[in-house]
C-alpha cells in the first residue's frame, strides 16, 4: 500500500532535479570555460611569496587570486594548503579559499538563474564581507604558535612522504606523472594533462594571442576545463538530484521546526545559524549547494538562512575531514569555528542590509518547483546546445593534444606535432607547427622563436 505513490514521487523528484540541472547547464559550462581561460592566460606570480603579510594588500591579492581560481571546495582547500606551506599568512590563505568558492563566474551565473539577482548581489557583496569579517576574527583570535607548528609539521610530513605540488595548478603531484628538468629538479604533476601543459609552456614562446589561434593554446584551456569538471561534477550532479528529492519528500513541518518563522532580528539570526548548520551536515559542497538552497528557499527558509547556507560549502563534513588530515584536529576546529561564525554573521547581516534597502526577495506569486516546466524549446535549449558543443570541442582538443605525435614541438605554442603539419626552414633548422596560424606567427618574428629547439627532446625536460 505504501509503495503505490512512491513511484510518481520519485519520478517527480528526478524531474525537478534534472530540470534544475538542465536550466543551469549552460551557465555552469560557460562559467567554467571563462574560469579556465583566466587560469591559463592571466599571468599569476607564485602567490605564496606575496601572501606572507596579513595586510590589506595581501588580503586583496589573495581575494583576486581566489576569484580567478577553481570553484571546487576540495580544489580550493588543496591549493590553500600549498600556499600555507610556502609561507602565506593564515588570513590570506583563508581569504583565498573564501574567494575561490564565492566570487567565481560559474557560481554567480548559477545563483542568478536558480535564485535570482538578489541572491547574486548577496553572494558577491557577502563574499567580500565574509573575507573582511574573517580577517578581523582571525586577527583577534589567531593562535600563531599553533599554526607555525602545524606549518612546520606539514612541510616535514610532505617532505618525508615525497609530496609536491603540481607547478601548473597547485594540486598534489603524483609519482606516475613526474619528470626531471635539465637542472636536476624532479617535478610531479597531478595528471598527464598538467604534465603536457607544463611541457608546452617550457617549449613555447608565443603570446596568448598566438596561442589562442593554435591547437596548443586551446589544448591548455581544454585541459583546465577537464580538470575543473573532474573536481566538480559529483558535487554538482548530487546537489541537483538531492534538491529534487528534498523538495518532494521533506514535509513543510520539518522546515518550520528547524527554522523560526516570522520577522525580527532573532528569527533572522536563528535562520542564519541554522542555515550554516544544515550546510555542515548536508555533505553537498561547491556549486552543488545552490540547487539545495533552492529547496530551502521553496520551503520557506528566510533570506538569511538560505544565503548563509550557500556561503558554507567550505565546512561540510567531507571538507572538514580534509582539514583534519592536512592540519590536525586543533586547526580543523579553529577553522570550523571561525568560518561558522563568519558565515552565519554575514548571512544575518545581508538580510538586515537588504531589508533596509527594501530588496529582500519575496516568494509570493512565484511558481513552485513542481509547477515549473523545465524542458521547452526556449533560450535555455539553444544556450545548452551551444554550451555542449563548446564542451565537445574542448574535449576533442584535449584528446587531440595528448594523442598528437611527439616527435616535434611547435615553437609558438608548444603543441606536439608530427611531420605532416606546416613547416618552416630557418637558419638550416626545420620547425614544425600545429597550425598555419602558428607558422604565420613564426614567420613574422622568427628571431623570437628560433632559440627553441624544434624537437621534443630539446624542450628542456626529459622523462
Amino acid at each position: 500500500m505504501m509503495l503505490a505513490p512512491l513511484g510518481p514521487a520519485v519520478a517527480e523528484a528526478l524531474r525537478i532535479g534534472i530540470g534544475f540541472l538542465w536550466t543551469a547547464a549552460w551557465a555552469i559550462i560557460m562559467g567554467l570555460v571563462i574560469t579556465s581561460l583566466v587560469q591559463v592566460y592571466v599571468s599569476k606570480e607564485r602567490m605564496a611569496a606575496v601572501l606572507g603579510d596579513a595586510d590589506m594588500a595581501g588580503v586583496t591579492k589573495a581575494t583576486l587570486f581566489g576569484a580567478a581560481s577553481s570553484g571546487c571546495s576540495f580544489g580550493a582547500v588543496a591549493i590553500g594548503k600549498g600556499l600555507f606551506k610556502k609561507g602565506a599568512h593564515v588570513v590570506n590563505f583563508l581569504a583565498f579559499m573564501f574567494a575561490s568558492t564565492n566570487l567565481i563566474v560559474e557560481l554567480g551565473l548559477m545563483i542568478l538563474i536558480l535564485l535570482g539577482w538578489e541572491f547574486l548581489v548577496a553572494e558577491l557583496l557577502g563574499g567580500l564581507i565574509l573575507i573582511a569579517v574573517m580577517a578581523v576574527i582571525v586577527q583577534l583570535t589567531l593562535p600563531e604558535t599553533l599554526f607555525e607548528e602545524v606549518r612546520t609539521e606539514l612541510n616535514q610530513r610532505d617532505h618525508d612522504h615525497g609530496v609536491t605540488e603540481d607547478p601548473t595548478c597547485g594540486m598534489e603531484g603524483r609519482d606516475e606523472y613526474s619528470l626531471v628538468t635539465d637542472g636536476g629538479e624532479t617535478l610531479k604533476f597531478c595528471s598527464e594533462g598538467c604534465m603536457e601543459t607544463y611541457q608546452q609552456e617550457v617549449a613555447s614562446s608565443g603570446s596568448w594571442r598566438d596561442e589562442l589561434l593554435s591547437w596548443g593554446g586551446w589544448y591548455k584551456v581544454g585541459n583546465q576545463y577537464r580538470k575543473e569538471w573532474s573536481m566538480l561534477y559529483t558535487d554538482v550532479i548530487a546537489g541537483f538530484l538531492i534538491s529534487g528529492f528534498v523538495i518532494v519528500f521533506v514535509p513543510q513541518w520539518v522546515w518550520n521546526t528547524l527554522f523560526l518563522q516570522g520577522d525580527g532580528i532573532l528569527v533572522s539570526a536563528e535562520n542564519a545559524v541554522m542555515g550554516v548548520a544544515i550546510a555542515v551536515i548536508s555533505f553537498v559542497g561547491s556549486m552543488g549547494n545552490v540547487p539545495f538552497a533552492v529547496a530551502l528557499w521553496g520551503g520557506g527558509v528566510s533570506f538569511a538562512g538560505v544565503i548563509a547556507f550557500v556561503y558554507a560549502d567550505l565546512i561540510t563534513v567531507p571538507v572538514l575531514n580534509v582539514y583534519r588530515k592536512y592540519y590536525g584536529w586543533s586547526v580543523m576546529l579553529y577553522i570550523l569555528g571561525v568560518f561558522f561564525v563568519t558565515m552565519a554573521f554575514t548571512g544575518f547581516l545581508m538580510e538586515q542590509l537588504f531589508s533596509v534597502l527594501g530588496i529582500v526577495p519575496d516568494l509570493a506569486g512565484g511558481m513552485t518547483a513542481s509547477e515549473q516546466t523545465y524542458f521547452e524549446l526556449n533560450y535555455t535549449f539553444y544556450l545548452n546546445l551551444i554550451a555542449f558543443a563548446l564542451s565537445g570541442f574542448l574535449l576533442y582538443v584535449y584528446r587531440r593534444g595528448l594523442g598528437a605525435p611527439g616527435q616535434y614541438r611547435d615553437p609558438v605554442c608548444g603543441m606536439r606535432t608530427g611531420e605532416d603539419g606546416p613547416t618552416v626552414i630557418h637558419d638550416g633548422d626545420t620547425y614544425h607547427f600545429c597550425s598555419k596560424a602558428c607558422r604565420r606567427a613564426f614567420e613574422e618574428t622568427p628571431e623570437e622563436f628560433a632559440m627553441i629547439d624544434p624537437t621534443v627532446s630539446g624542450a628542456h625536460d626529459h622523462h
